[in-house]
């Protein structure tokens, strides 16, 4: 399958997506996501850390140390009342941006 680039701001909405249900830790993120769109969306560590650093710092996810799964010690991100805000909002937006992009290209 070929890679898709992601447009600028998409991934801190799956992100926070992923998160609205419980705290996870990035590769459950990441795997999470990538069953959410069945095996569509990889999310590579190199684009999903600095990601979650970037909610962090904005407020919209706050991170504590944790045990993974298989013991080991991994930080786990979970969504601040902002965060949970933000995703509504940004949530919205997609879908109506989303929709009157379909509009468009079914017009053709």
């Amino acid at each position: 399958m070929p890679h898709i680039d992601l447009p600028q701001g998409t991934l801190d909405l799956l992100i926070l997506r992923a998160l609205a249900l419980a705290p996870q830790h990035g590769w459950a993120i990441s795997e999470r996501l990538r069953q959410m769109s069945s095996d569509v969306l990889r999310i590579q560590q190199g684009s999903l850390y600095p990601a979650l650093h970037r909610l962090e710092r904005r407020g919209w996810v706050k991170a504590r140390w944790g045990t993974s799964e298989n013991n080991r010690r991994a930080k786990y991100y979970q969504l601040t009342r902002r965060g949970r805000r933000r995703l509504e909002a940004d949530q919205d937006a997609w879908e109506k941006m989303t929709a009157a992009v379909a509009q468009v290209l079914g017009t053709a």
